[in-house]
């Protein structure tokens, strides 16, 4: 499918109406495609239609992106697995694994995803890391994961797939946190994992079931609707984005800018645009808390990924993660300029 074709897909048709039925009546004593809720619903249904076109695999959406990695590792994992993880990616992913799915006999490392993936049985890349930005050579990372027997997942929730399908590059998963990009407003929350084959689509489907996982009628009408702007978003915020970038890397108080748009090759390979999400580092924590008190148009807030942007100082949720002056952006649909205002002004200098 083209892009165009994708553009296309997403901006045609009405978004079905809002069917909260718990139960549907069986047809002639035998159980329809929709019968009770927890199993599928016609608008989870919908959307999932749709995201499977869009990433080119077979879609299951989940009630968080956290639930839909917590029903990967335990439907397609046996205890004393080792899940390796790209480092600088979403802390979120890796003290899930590290402290609750660990007490089920999950081992889980972090790795350069830029060099060559660890041993391990499952191998979670994430282009455009979460909040370092790191972009991994997919191609290469999927065939030497491939190549030691491990099972590949993408977190492709900072490019979307509008700019990145990881399938096509051989990943066997990949994850959205559909909270973010590809609902777009702040209101749903929603996780989505598409599967390059049916059969693993077929095993998440029971896991999701029996577990109860589910993501509800309403966070999934919320998807549809925003899945309809979702090509035009991307294309303005990863715009506004790179200039952000670009101007926040020439000014005299930010220490680094990171974002795949300023140079790296490896990205540069594999999309064309690199989605709203930058990270910058001011001088030490106080100086980011600083930062974040003066911001008047930006909204001092966490996620991503919305038309309204946001930022915050990450080290406030993972302080041995990141440098206690990074600031993770999400930029919005707001003008740049006036975006570049609130930042100057902001960060002084």
């Amino acid at each position: 499918m083209t892009d165009r074709k994708r553009e296309t897909l997403l901006a045609r048709g009405q978004v079905p109406p809002v069917d909260r039925a718990t139960i549907h009546a069986y047809e002639d004593a035998t159980p329809g495609p929709f019968f009770y809720q927890r199993d599928a619903h016609p608008v989870g249904y919908e959307a999932e239609r749709l995201l499977g076109h869009l990433d080119g695999g077979h879609a299951l959406l989940f009630s968080s992106g956290a639930g839909a990695t917590t029903a990967l590792i335990l439907a397609l994992l046996e205890p004393g697995a080792t899940v390796a993880v790209a480092d600088g990616g979403y802390f979120g992913t890796f003290a899930l694994m590290e402290t609750e799915l660990a007490r089920w006999g999950v081992s889980v490392v972090a790795f350069d995803q830029t060099g060559e993936p660890p041993n391990a049985e499952l191998v979670w890349l994430e282009p455009c890391a979460n909040p370092m930005l790191t972009f991994p050579d997919l191609d290469a990372a999927v065939a030497e994961a491939h190549a030691a027997g491990a099972i590949v997942v993408v977190d492709n929730t900072v490019l979307s797939p509008v700019l990145l399908r990881p399938l096509e590059h051989g990943a066997d998963f990949v994850l959205h946190s559909a909270t973010k990009i590809l609902a777009g407003h702040h209101d749903a929350l929603l996780g989505a994992v598409i599967c390059a084959r049916a059969e693993d689509r077929e095993r998440l489907a029971e896991f999701r079931t029996l577990s109860g996982i589910v993501a509800a009628p309403d966070a999934a009408w919320l998807l549809l609707r925003g899945i309809k702007t979702l090509a035009l978003r991307v294309e303005r915020q990863s715009a506004t984005a790179l200039e952000l970038a670009r101007r926040l890397a020439e000014h005299s108080t930010v220490r680094q800018v990171r974002y795949p748009g300023l140079g790296d090759p490896v990205a540069a390979r594999y999309v064309s645009a690199f989605g709203p999400l930058l990270s910058f580092d001011v001088a030490d924590g106080e100086e980011a808390a600083r930062v974040e008190n003066a911001l008047e148009l930006i909204e001092n807030a966490t996620s991503l990924g919305g038309v309204g942007s946001t930022l915050e100082a990450r080290a406030r949720w993972e302080p041995t993660r990141v440098p206690p002056g990074l600031l993770r952006l999400s930029v919005g649909l707001e003008d740049v300029e006036d975006l570049w205002a609130d930042l100057a002004r902001a960060v002084g200098g």
